[in-house]
Protein backbone atom coordinates (compact mmCIF):
# COMPACT_ATOMS: atom_id res chain seq x y z
CA UNK A 1 0.00 0.00 0.00
CA UNK A 2 1.51 3.23 -0.82
CA UNK A 3 1.79 6.05 2.16
CA UNK A 4 0.53 8.70 -0.27
CA UNK A 5 -2.67 6.80 -0.95
CA UNK A 6 -2.87 5.97 2.43
CA UNK A 7 -2.51 9.57 3.19
CA UNK A 8 -5.07 11.11 1.09
CA UNK A 9 -7.78 9.14 2.55
CA UNK A 10 -7.27 9.01 5.81
CA UNK A 11 -6.77 13.45 6.22
CA UNK A 12 -10.14 12.50 5.13
CA UNK A 13 -10.94 11.32 8.23
CA UNK A 14 -10.99 13.11 11.82
CA UNK A 15 -8.41 10.40 12.95
CA UNK A 16 -5.84 12.23 14.80
CA UNK A 17 -3.12 13.85 12.32
CA UNK A 18 -0.18 13.79 15.19
CA UNK A 19 -0.05 9.85 16.14
CA UNK A 20 1.91 7.21 14.44
CA UNK A 21 0.45 5.38 11.78
CA UNK A 22 0.42 1.60 11.21
CA UNK A 23 -0.91 0.29 7.82
CA UNK A 24 -2.69 -3.10 7.41
CA UNK A 25 -3.40 -4.51 4.05
CA UNK A 26 -5.87 -7.08 3.97
CA UNK A 27 -7.50 -7.06 0.48
CA UNK A 28 -6.00 -10.17 -0.27
CA UNK A 29 -7.35 -11.89 2.61
CA UNK A 30 -10.84 -13.82 3.23
CA UNK A 31 -13.24 -13.93 5.59
CA UNK A 32 -12.68 -14.24 8.59
CA UNK A 33 -8.82 -13.24 8.43
CA UNK A 34 -9.28 -9.33 7.78
CA UNK A 35 -11.25 -9.28 11.11
CA UNK A 36 -9.26 -11.15 12.58
CA UNK A 37 -5.89 -9.71 11.68
CA UNK A 38 -7.45 -6.30 12.33
CA UNK A 39 -8.59 -7.13 16.30
CA UNK A 40 -5.18 -8.98 16.56
CA UNK A 41 -2.69 -5.69 15.53
CA UNK A 42 -5.23 -3.41 17.59
CA UNK A 43 -4.65 -5.81 20.54
CA UNK A 44 -0.55 -5.35 19.83
CA UNK A 45 -0.79 -1.19 19.39
CA UNK A 46 -0.25 1.02 22.04
CA UNK A 47 -2.97 3.61 22.00
CA UNK A 48 -1.68 6.52 20.36
CA UNK A 49 -1.24 4.25 17.01
CA UNK A 50 -3.46 4.88 14.56
CA UNK A 51 -3.95 1.60 12.52
CA UNK A 52 -5.29 2.00 8.37
CA UNK A 53 -6.54 -0.95 7.00
CA UNK A 54 -6.87 -1.40 3.49
CA UNK A 55 -9.53 -3.64 2.41
CA UNK A 56 -11.91 -4.25 -0.82
CA UNK A 57 -14.96 -3.30 0.92
CA UNK A 58 -16.44 -1.80 4.31
CA UNK A 59 -15.88 -4.42 6.70
CA UNK A 60 -19.32 -4.28 8.41
CA UNK A 61 -18.59 -7.17 10.83
CA UNK A 62 -15.35 -5.50 12.30
CA UNK A 63 -17.58 -2.25 12.90
CA UNK A 64 -19.35 -3.75 16.09
CA UNK A 65 -16.31 -5.23 17.76
CA UNK A 66 -14.53 -1.53 17.52
CA UNK A 67 -17.19 -0.04 19.01
CA UNK A 68 -17.11 -2.88 21.91
CA UNK A 69 -13.27 -2.73 22.73
CA UNK A 70 -13.83 1.69 22.90
CA UNK A 71 -12.51 2.65 19.41
CA UNK A 72 -12.88 4.90 16.63
CA UNK A 73 -13.09 4.69 13.40
CA UNK A 74 -14.12 6.14 9.86
CA UNK A 75 -13.94 4.33 6.77
CA UNK A 76 -13.22 6.36 3.41
CA UNK A 77 -13.28 4.93 -0.76
CA UNK A 78 -10.47 6.25 -2.19
CA UNK A 79 -10.44 4.99 -5.94
CA UNK A 80 -10.04 1.30 -5.70
CA UNK A 81 -9.44 1.22 -2.09
CA UNK A 82 -11.66 1.14 1.10
CA UNK A 83 -9.54 2.93 4.15
CA UNK A 84 -10.56 2.56 7.96
CA UNK A 85 -9.00 4.49 9.77
CA UNK A 86 -9.02 2.71 13.41
CA UNK A 87 -8.02 4.83 17.04
CA UNK A 88 -8.54 5.27 20.45
CA UNK A 89 -9.86 8.37 22.22
CA UNK A 90 -7.19 9.89 24.49
CA UNK A 91 -7.33 11.80 27.55
CA UNK A 92 -5.39 15.17 26.86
Amino acid sequence: MQAQFTERGVERTDAPADRPREELDVRSLGPPEPLTETLERLAEADDETVLVQANDRAPQHLYPKLTDRGYEYETVTDEEVVLTAIWRETEE
